[in-house]
């Protein structure tokens, strides 16, 4: 029987029948009635002892076998038989466990679906531009191909070469805010150096599209974070308003600071965002119906990670005067 091959329950039974046989061995000194008495109540006491031990052994027992199931994926078990008694401190406990690890396996799940959906996109948006660069680099090796044409296609080929690099660059920063791996620099932000340094990125851009940047800051407004990150976050979001807005158009920015948060407003006079884009917008390679051709769709979902990784929020709309409006908080 396995319930006596347990070195514990071998040592008890051993120690028992010692004892036993000491206390009957006591009381025949005494007289022989007295002997076979303390022998049947010894006895008797004995068996009970073991049945006990081995009602909650095989309980035990039953509790093993249903957390192995469990273990191997089988949901259905129902751990309230052992929830009275002596077992219902370690059932509670064991319960929680089983939450715990139920929530993580479906939390794996979901980050495999994610990672294989990314991978997806991830490829998708690299295989089109180098599908673009094996065709270029093809008429490129054309022998009678004009100088003036192959000088076009060379240009062509470093921007394609460019935007691959960025979305590379891009995806990485992002993967390393999802893992937690960027360590936030915590220091005083003034609002009005952080749009200077967001803006010169694309000044040059801006000044071709004839678009302008008007700004209402007092100049005091700031909050801490990490400034070299939050730029990238503003650029980003700047980039957007400027390539969905027309030429001569204008990006408006405004702050305003409390006690509670910073808020940054940045809005543009361009046709503002679909309603059915609005849901999406932060999503990563969501593409919008207005969107560029040449765009991966990532720039405001790494906008909003930088945003969201410094106690911030971002809120994407239509501003009632017309144009998108992006309103960013920074809580104290």
């Amino acid at each position: 029987m396995r319930f006596f091959r347990n070195p514990e329950i071998q040592k008890s039974l051993i120690l028992y029948i010692l004892l036993i046989l000491l206390l009957t061995i006591t009381g025949f000194l005494y007289g022989n009635h007295y002997g076979f008495i303390i022998l049947m109540v010894s006895t008797l006491f004995t068996v009970l002892h073991f049945w006990i031990t081995f009602r909650r052994y095989k309980k035990l027992a039953e509790l093993g076998n249903d957390i192995d199931k469990i273990l191997h994926g089988n949901d259905s078990i129902d751990l309230g038989e052992y929830a009275e008694g002596e077992l219902s401190f370690l059932q509670s406990e064991i319960l929680k466990l089983t939450v715990q690890l139920r929530e993580q396996a479906w939390s794996l799940k979901k980050d495999k679906e994610y990672l294989s959906d990314s991978i997806a996109d991830i490829s998708h948006q690299i295989r089109t531009p180098l599908t673009s660069i094996n065709i270029i680099l093809s008429l490129i090796s054309k022998p009678d191909l004009p100088e003036e044409r192959k000088k076009a296609l060379f240009n062509e080929l470093e921007t394609l070469l460019r935007r691959i690099d960025w979305l590379i660059t891009t995806l990485l920063k992002i993967s390393k805010l999802d893992t937690g791996t960027v360590k936030f620099k915590k220091e005083k932000i003034m609002v009005s150096q952080l749009i200077s340094l967001a803006v010169a990125p694309i000044a040059i851009s801006l000044e071709l599209r004839e678009q302008e940047i008007n700004t209402k800051i007092k100049g005091n407004e700031s909050f801490i974070g990490d400034l070299s990150w939050t730029i990238e976050a503003i650029e980003n979001i700047l980039k957007n308003c400027m390539e969905h807005t027309q030429r001569g158009g204008s990006i408006k920015i405004t702050a305003f600071e409390n006690p509670l948060f910073t808020e940054i407003i940045i809005k543009d006079n361009g046709p503002g965002i679909e309603k059915e884009d609005l849901p999406h917008l932060f999503e990563r390679f969501y593409k919008g119906k207005n969107s560029n051709v040449q765009s991966f769709g990532i720039g405001l979902a790494l906008a909003r990670a930088i945003i969201a990784s410094q106690n911030g929020t971002i809120k994407a709309e239509n501003a009632p005067e017309g144009g998108a409006k992006f309103t960013i908080r920074f809580y104290k």
